[in-house]
């Protein structure tokens, strides 16, 4: 009943997509898993670190049981030893979800890092310009403030948005502009998808509750062999190796150099995760098009799922249709 619910609803809706945005420890994971079943769609993954093969523990990825439930794309695909630019992800998911589309399938688009989701459901223009490391070298050379005055003087709507103590996107801004010829600013814009998209956020306001479960996530995390886990990636890629200094593997591999006890690396874990979640929050919260809800609400399931039916009622173009909702209770 289900299935021929959702393909008679398929058959008369434009293409669509739902993105499950969120902090890190809100449950967006979960919530997508049963939403991606519901919809009979595949989850696509929207995390920066879950791309990489062998980062499995620390970044959360999906068990192997919950990849059995619903297919799930955009993870281990590529090697921690190479660097998948935003250009590159987002090429990856248009074409998947493109796919998706000419099947009658709506993608569930899950993650918290906020660049991966605008670059698709914004259509950010980005410049197809890889890392280009003899060209950093030298620019690693010259002090930030020099290096800005020339971004002022080559890409000054670039210089205006990039704070001068930026070093990052300083150099990137070059990087572009040096390879290309071109100004940054130039090439960057919005090409806005041609598919109806519902933006889901959670969030959780009490900070004590949001440190509890980041408290509990890192817990889980070592009681799977997180700790483990690192210590076989120093071992075959060196501890230098740039995905090693990210969040929770850095405070960790601090530890197995016998910097600091385990506890003081775990201590420092939650700390640093509860910053990041902060900053993921302030991201998020700037775009007003996306629906929030309490991810500690018991009815969350149901709360979301019926906006999802709103969303899908809203988008079936065939004004022939009584009732497009008749369908979308079939669908409860």
């Amino acid at each position: 009943m289900l299935k021929q619910a959702l393909q008679k609803l398929f058959e008369c809706m434009k293409p669509a997509l739902i993105v499950i945005v969120g902090a890190t420890a809100t449950g967006k994971s979960d919530l997508a898993l049963e939403v991606a079943a519901r919809l009979n769609g595949p989850i696509l993954s929207a995390d920066s670190r879950q791309v990489y093969q062998g980062f499995d523990i620390g970044t959360a990825k999906p068990s192997f049981a919950d990849r059995a439930k619903v297919p799930h794309y955009l993870i281990d695909i590529c090697p921690p030893t190479t660097t998948l630019t935003v250009a590159e992800y987002q090429q990856f998911a248009q074409t998947l979800i493109t796919e998706f589309h000419a099947r009658g399938i709506i993608p569930v688009l899950v993650g918290g890092t906020g660049l991966y989701i605008q670059s698709i459901v914004k259509g950010l223009r980005i410049p197809r310009v890889p890392p280009q490391m003899e060209l950093r070298s030298q620019l690693d050379t010259i002090p930030q403030s020099e290096r800005y005055q020339w971004l002022q003087q080559v890409d000054p709507p670039s210089a205006t948005k990039i704070h001068r103590n930026d070093l990052v996107r300083t150099l990137r801004a070059l990087e572009v502009y040096y390879t290309t010829g071109e100004p940054l600013s130039a090439q960057q814009g919005n090409d806005p998808p041609p598919y109806s998209i519902l933006q889901i956020g959670l969030d959780i306001r009490d900070k004590v509750i949001q440190t509890q479960l980041i408290q509990q996530r890192t817990q889980r995390m070592l009681q799977q062999g997180w700790l483990n886990e690192v210590t076989q990636l120093t071992n075959k890629y060196g501890s230098e190796l740039p995905l090693l200094q990210t969040l929770g593997y850095a405070e960790l591999k601090d530890h197995l150099m016998g910097n600091v006890s385990l506890e003081t690396a775990v201590e420092r874990t939650v700390t640093h995760t509860c910053q990041f979640a902060k900053r993921q929050r302030t991201w998020f919260r700037a775009d007003s098009t996306i629906q929030w809800f309490d991810a500690t609400d018991p009815q969350l399931l149901q709360t979301v799922w019926e906006a999802i039916q709103s969303f899908l009622t809203q988008i079936s173009p065939d004004p022939s249709r009584k009732s497009p909702k008749d369908d979308c209770a079939l669908l409860k």
